[in-house]
């Protein structure tokens, strides 16, 4: 196990606590961390991807909607809708291409695996070119592919990411693609709400788009700052940025509801 905690280390950077980077590349930094982050770490992005997308799709039905001038009904129609189509398209791609990088990523390991067993030589020559890219003396170089090839396992790690770019991948395709649809169906969900009490809350009847903006907006900025959890920017920019590009694309949808809200 490797003896640093990520989360921490990304913290005292951000800080620039050296103090903190010590404490967080401690050994008992990293087994906490990986004890605490081994289950659902990985699975943060189809979380936040999914709920975002979620979110801003449906709020842009409700928008247009609220811009054509339409009833609560068709609100909620179209945005049942959008929650289960977009929702099933969005998970559906998501299990399809993750699935298709871990077959790739299988199929390349098994040709450098064979490399490696029957020709040492031209990969250790290749590991050597790629260290000497990087700036490093060919003595040393060639020491480091010398020491690295008596490890066969680790030899062809090192293969796959300094010759091919492609880099460990975790999480199963089918995992990934349910937490993405139940990520998008929970946030999604976020701007129907106020319609959909307004049937026994009468401020809600007649404040439902306005109420609906606002729950979106605070979900949007919510989403935009647990994002930095995987970009390791700082939260108020994230989340602002995020607000805002939802906001556009609302902004959009109840524009072209209003323009075309005559047809309807």
């Amino acid at each position: 196990m490797i003896s640093r905690n990520l989360e921490k280390a990304r913290e005292a950077w951000l800080r620039r606590d050296p103090a903190a980077s010590r404490t967080a590349h401690s050994a008992a930094a990293g087994a906490a961390a990986g004890e605490r982050h081994a289950g659902a770490g990985k699975y943060i992005k189809s979380i936040v991807y999914g709920g975002m997308d979620g979110i801003v799709t449906t709020f842009a039905v409700v928008a247009g909607v609220n811009g054509a001038s339409l009833s609560p009904a068709v609100v909620l129609i179209l945005g049942f809708a959008n929650l289960v189509a977009d929702g099933l398209s969005m998970s559906i791609g998501d299990y399809l291409s993750s699935k298709s990088e871990q077959e790739y990523r299988r199929a390349e390991r098994a040709r450098e695996e064979w490399e490696v067993e029957h020709y040492p030589e031209g990969e250790k020559t290749e590991l050597r070119e790629l260290y000497e890219a990087k700036g490093i003396p060919g003595p040393d170089a060639r020491q480091m592919v010398e020491t690295v090839s008596r490890h066969p396992k680790a030899w062809v790690d090192i293969m796959m990411v300094e010759e091919l770019g492609i880099v460990p991948g975790e999480g199963s395709p089918l995992k990934n693609a349910l937490i993405t649809f139940v990520s998008f169906a929970i946030f999604g969900l976020v701007p129907l709400l106020a319609t959909i009490l307004a049937r026994s809350v009468p401020f809600l009847a007649v404040n439902a788009f306005p109420v609906s903006a606002a729950l979106v907006a605070v979900t949007l900025f919510t989403l935009g700052a647990v994002k930095t959890k995987i970009t390791g920017r700082p939260w108020l920019g994230s989340g602002l940025e995020t607000l805002v590009v939802g906001g556009i694309t609302a902004a959009a949808a109840w524009a072209v509801g209003k323009l075309l809200g005559g047809l309807a």
